[in-house]
């Protein structure tokens, strides 16, 4: 089954159109990609975040207020990064790797609200692979409206020098919804399978639709996890990845119908020797 995702973050940007100028009107799928994804130890590295239609192009980047909090682990070591500076294309991370290792980066950014007209729903519901239970929800809601609150939730790797026994990438980094690799995402060759597991609050997420896209590609390929909340996916082309999903619920707040919790992985495949 695949999913064109890439539409349903259009239907998100066309809801806050008309309160935002133009150019800062863009929210689709928001990703975090460092400029290299391998260095030596004590090298900076610089990570940019952004959202966009075009993965891996920079479009439109985030306010810097709108960070919650922005880390990396390296040798199961976590450190805040405190060097961001705002560009209309993106927020730029930078930090000092001074081990070696396998670094995982992350950022949330906490929920923010959107509106969507009543007509435009089902076709939201389609794109991002809605369960039948919440369509249902949706179906025999009353009013008919549809206030969302959205958080989003971005990850990706670094290669530092040779990493020895760190394989601190492997091990969850407590977001509310993450995708969390099985292998490590840093020797990942064309040809070869990438398994991950999505974790919600913790625990395994399964019947989750996640998408993998190649950079310059735009529909990818959508499959479900499994009851332990794993899946995988065949890597077919050299360069950089962003897997992709999004998790809708009924929302518990009065401010609120629904919630939803967006999260993306960038990780690169590099060519066989």
């Amino acid at each position: 089954m695949s999913i064109n995702i890439r539409d349903a973050r259009l239907l998100s940007a066309i809801a806050v159109i008309a309160a935002l100028p133009a150019a800062t009107s863009r929210a689709h799928d928001t990703w975090l990609l460092p400029d290299r994804f391998e260095v030596s130890a004590k090298d900076n590295v610089t990570l940019h975040l952004t959202s966009g239609m075009a993965f891996p192009e920079l479009e439109t980047g985030p306010k810097r207020e709108r960070v919650e909090s922005a880390n990396y682990r390296l040798n199961g070591k976590t450190r805040a990064v405190t060097d961001i500076t705002a560009d209309p294309k993106a927020l730029i991370f930078k930090s000092e790797l001074s081990e070696p290792g396998v670094a995982t980066f992350w950022v949330e950014l906490p929920p923010k609200s959107i509106d969507l007209k009543p007509q435009d729903v089902n076709h939201y519901l389609d794109e991002i692979g809605a369960p039948a239970a919440l369509r249902k929800q949706w179906a025999e809601m009353e009013p008919k409206r549809w206030r969302e609150l959205y958080s989003k939730h971005q990850k990706t790797f670094v290669l530092v020098g040779e990493p020895g026994g760190d394989r601190s990438w492997a091990e969850p980094v407590g977001s509310a919804l993450e995708i969390v690799p099985e292998d490590d995402p840093t020797t990942i060759r064309v040809g070869d399978e990438i398994a991950v597991r999505v974790l919600k609050n913790g625990a395994p997420h399964a019947d989750f639709a996640l998408n993998a896209v190649a950079a310059g590609e735009t529909k990818g390929e959508t499959r479900q996890t499994g009851t332990t909340g794993r899946v995988a996916f065949r890597i077919d082309k050299a360069g950089p990845w962003l897997l992709r999903g999004t998790d809708l619920r009924k929302s518990t707040r009065g401010e609120a119908d629904w919630e939803s919790d967006f999260v993306t992985l960038t990780f690169e495949a590099r060519t066989k020797p």
